[in-house]
């Protein structure tokens, strides 16, 4: 956890786990509070007002596998949604010692979970087969299934914040795909200029047509999808892969 202080950003807590962390997600109930997604198959909850050398205030071990995503509900915030490696999604909930409810329908890995800005009972996943998927948490398996085919894997998707139907996805095939919910027999847009994986997109929280791009090409790509050419930035000062 960094802060920044008089001469610019500063380190304020250190802590050390057992394996790498893939995911993290700020507490929406606790501004104190912040989960960590572990290569070792847990959900670890860190309090920063503690001591450095406190251990986790929750330490959730229910994956089998490497969990590469957790995202805090926006909306109700009482809600954790994770995804692993295991195929499976996971929700939990911070008072609770155990989770409140798995879902499986991915045949491959799951490598991004997100919730809808807008539906607290509403989140989305990313799999390696090729699939993003739109779960509710009352229904047991999922309501939509986005195939995304010649796509490889897909690795990440966001949710766009002004346009309550429209999702972004990044894939191994090098693409970009801005997708409408009602009508998902083809994306809306199809953003071409990254060289390798698209690790992670991101939607702006400040002007809906803005979408972020980072590759394991070691640049980061701003685009504007209302505009005839689209690309509007690269930032290419990387020297190993752009991760986040």
């Amino acid at each position: 956890n960094v802060g920044v202080g008089p001469t610019g950003v500063e380190m304020e807590r250190i802590y050390d786990t057992q394996d790498g962390l893939f995911d993290c997600s700020w507490s929406e109930l606790n501004e104190n509070q912040i989960a960590t997604a572990s290569g070792d198959g847990s959900i670890k909850l860190w309090d920063l007002t503690l001591p450095v050398l406190e251990f986790p205030i929750k330490n959730w071990h229910e994956h089998g596998r490497e969990v590469f995503s957790v995202h805090w509900n926006l909306v109700r915030k009482d809600t954790i949604v994770s995804g692993s490696w295991d195929k499976t999604i996971k929700l939990w909930n911070p008072e609770s010692s155990q989770s409140i409810n798995t879902y499986t329908g991915h045949r491959e890995c799951v490598y991004n979970t997100i919730w809808s800005p807008y539906n607290p009972d509403i989140f989305g996943s990313a799999s390696g087969d090729q699939t993003v998927k739109i779960w509710d948490v009352k229904a047991p398996q999922s309501v939509q299934t986005i195939n995304i085919i010649n796509s490889n894997e897909v690795l990440s998707l966001d949710w766009n914040k002004y346009r309550e139907n429209v999702i972004v996805t990044g894939s191994v095939d090098h693409t970009v795909r801005v997708w409408d919910l009602r009508n998902t027999v083809r994306e809306l847009v199809c953003l071409r200029g990254h060289e390798y994986a698209v690790r992670r997109v991101k939607c702006s929280p400040h002007k809906a047509s803005i979408v972020a791009s980072v590759s394991y090409d070691m640049t980061l790509r701003l685009w504007d999808t209302d505009k005839e050419n689209p690309l509007v930035g690269v930032h290419d000062a990387h020297t190993e892969f752009v991760l986040g």
